[in-house]
């Protein structure tokens, strides 16, 4: 009986040793690159990473803030990074120009980009921009987004004078060399503005017209929507969000934390202004959504066709 024990406890041993000595699995590498320098927009990103919710998902994650912020979906689209955050409008704009792009996630859910004028000035609705100037940064986007909201006020493109102030919108603003702007971050400028000393108004775009969007997407090359890694990324990403709604505060700690630098009113008041926006569920697609943007996209010519939803944007299972 004895040598029958020794003989089973000895062959247990043997079979349990590899495992005992083996080594901890390594982290699969993940590169993501962010669409602009790092702020709270970004904050559901940094928490996974600073909180170890990466980690507890097997996952080495790299961000990098752009040097070009309209690189990163080109490099991605490359295969030289995983995973770049962008945005839904331009999403369809990759895909009219044949980049190998698909949208796996959300970041920000809603609009953050507004038309914001001052207080103090002679815009207090929609319909006052006739025969007044709007500084804008891009065209494109900003333009369709801007003649959709002078309609719902009966107004034309002609009413208004555009002027490229480059990024400097609220500078601009604030300076008297526009009486609005178009593409101001709500959660950003209008705090820029009062610490310069002025108030600002916002309107928003999706209560004048225009279709609500994804203000902050993940998107990664069509031939990596199976890639397991990116399950986990959105897993983690949706851990630290519900973390962040829970412990505001702490979150806030723990961001500043690792970027000194932003700890300051601006960033502070943008970190309270944001929270409500971040994705709860950042793995979900709400197909209907994305079929109506890229109708608005099309009716501005701002692509040339509407492709079906799987085309630019898929939900990771």
């Amino acid at each position: 009986m004895f040598t029958k024990i020794a003989a089973a406890a000895l062959a247990l041993a043997l079979t349990a040793a590899p495992f005992a000595s083996a080594p901890a699995r390594a982290a699969d590498k993940l590169t993501v690159l962010l669409d602009w320098y790092v702020n709270p927009d970004h904050a559901p990103l940094i928490i996974a990473q600073e909180k170890g919710f990466f980690k507890a998902h097997e996952l080495d994650v790299d961000l990098i803030p752009p040097s070009d912020p309209s690189a990163p979906p080109r490099l991605v689209a490359a295969g030289q990074a995983d995973v770049a955050v962008s945005y839904q409008p331009n999403i369809y704009l990759s895909v009219k120009e044949g980049l190998p792009l698909i949208r796996f996630g959300t970041l920000i859910s809603t609009p953050l980009t507004a038309l914001v004028a001052l207080k103090d000035g002679p815009v207090k609705s929609i319909a006052d921009l006739k025969g007044k100037t709007v500084g804008y940064s891009v065209a494109g986007l900003e333009d369709a987004l801007l003649i959709t909201m002078l309609a719902s006020a009966g107004l034309q493109a002609s009413d208004v004078t555009l002027i490229n102030v480059n990024f400097a919108l609220s500078p601009a603003l604030v300076a008297g060399k526009v009486d609005a702007v178009i593409g101001a971050y709500r959660n950003f400028e209008l705090t820029q503005i009062r610490l310069e000393g002025k108030e600002g108004i916002a309107f928003f775009p999706e209560e004048h017209g225009v279709p609500v969007f994804d203000e902050l997407i993940y998107v990664t090359h069509k031939d990596k929507v199976g890639d397991p890694r990116l399950k986990r990324f959105l897993a983690a990403v949706e851990e630290a969000t519900i973390y962040i709604l829970n412990h505001p505060d702490e979150a806030w700690g723990v961001f500043v934390k690792a970027n000194p630098k932003l700890d300051d009113e601006l960033n502070r008041t943008a970190w309270t202004d944001t929270l409500r926006r971040f994705s709860h569920a950042p793995a979900a697609l709400d197909e209907g959504r994305y079929a109506r943007f890229a109708e608005f996209m099309k009716s501005h010519k701002l692509i040339d066709t509407v492709e079906p939803v799987s085309a630019y944007a898929t939900a990771i299972k």
